[in-house]
């Protein structure tokens, strides 16, 4: 790991964020955005969605996007890039707002 923005616990103030859009696909109104960390620059994508109406549902995911991978990805393809790669980062209030590192099938319940 080279940069802070590789570790879980990289705080949202480390990135430029703007929004790529909604994913309906799956029945969750996800909001898809894109990071840029602002001391390396890499992009990454967010993830980010509640499983029920309680705040405490909230689930994210991220992962890193490479430049020439970047105009291919859409709100609606998110998901499916985010479990191709390596491995991502997820947290939010479903997980006690920890993060740390997955792999693979993202459970959207």
């Amino acid at each position: 790991m080279g940069c802070a923005c590789e570790k879980p616990t990289a705080s949202y103030t480390e990135f430029r964020t703007s929004a790529l859009g909604i994913d309906e696909t799956h029945g969750k109104n996800a909001e898809v955005s894109i990071q840029q960390c602002k001391l390396c620059q890499r992009i990454w994508i967010r993830y980010a969605f509640n499983t029920d109406v309680t705040p405490e549902s909230g689930k994210w995911y991220k992962g890193m996007v490479s430049k020439k991978d970047r105009p291919q990805i859409t709100p609606e393809n998110t998901l499916e890039y985010l479990e191709s790669l390596e491995w991502y980062v997820y947290g939010g209030e479903f997980f006690g707002n920890t993060t740390a590192f997955g792999v693979g099938e993202i459970d959207l319940d």
